[in-house]
């Protein structure tokens, strides 16, 4: 039974990159919806990205939807030259409206 709630959590993640600010505004949309929670993970510099994609939801698509969790942290990598490196990283949980 835990094994399918953690599969309904990264069905209903949206792990913001470089695509165009809108695609991750749509999917998240599509998934609040559904009347469930929202995840919009991001690192480094996409940070930024992923709130302005709840900002631009909230702002003029789907109002009355509420920032339920916000989790910061910070994670190693490693780069190319085996170096470690420490990247960012934000989950924006979503509430729809009700």
């Amino acid at each position: 039974m835990a094994k399918d709630a953690s599969r309904s959590k990264e069905e209903n993640s949206v792990f913001v990159g470089r695509r165009p600010t809108m695609n991750y505004v749509m999917a998240t949309m599509m998934i609040l919806n559904k009347g469930e929670d929202c995840t919009v993970k991001a690192r480094g510099r996409a940070i930024s990205h992923a709130v302005d994609v709840c900002e631009i939801l909230r702002n003029r698509f789907l109002k009355g939807t509420e920032y339920k969790e916000i989790r910061l942290s910070t994670e190693q990598l490693e780069g190319e030259n085996g170096q470690s490196n420490n990247v960012s990283s934000i989950e924006i949980v979503l509430a729809p409206p009700k």
